[in-house]
């Protein structure tokens, strides 16, 4: 079977499985949900997640961290700020309840 006519989104289903897992696993909380939901508005700073949310940094940093690991979220340096932004498969996020 060609890569293109393949049901697998790695290289291997081993791969694609793992993929599923690791994103299955970043959506299935409640607060990474929320984190989720407020990335909706647009990219923001890990102070505004922390207002808006009412997390320690720790515990925040962590959640954004099993988000980035599940390919929902991505960061990037701008001016000396780490900002915070969805992926497409963060998107996701439209399609669940609060």
């Amino acid at each position: 079977m060609s890569r293109k006519d393949s049901k697998t989104i790695g290289e291997s289903v081993e791969k694609t499985r793992e993929y599923h897992l690791r994103y299955l696993r970043a959506v299935n909380n409640p607060i990474r949900r929320k984190i989720l939901w407020v990335l909706r508005e647009g990219e923001v700073t890990i102070e505004t997640l922390q207002s808006k949310m009412g997390l320690d940094v720790e515990s925040l940093e962590w959640h954004l961290r099993m988000l980035e690991d599940g390919f929902c979220v991505e960061k990037e340096e701008k001016n000396g700020e780490t900002f915070y932004k969805l992926t497409k498969e963060g998107m996701v996020v439209e399609y669940m309840e609060r």
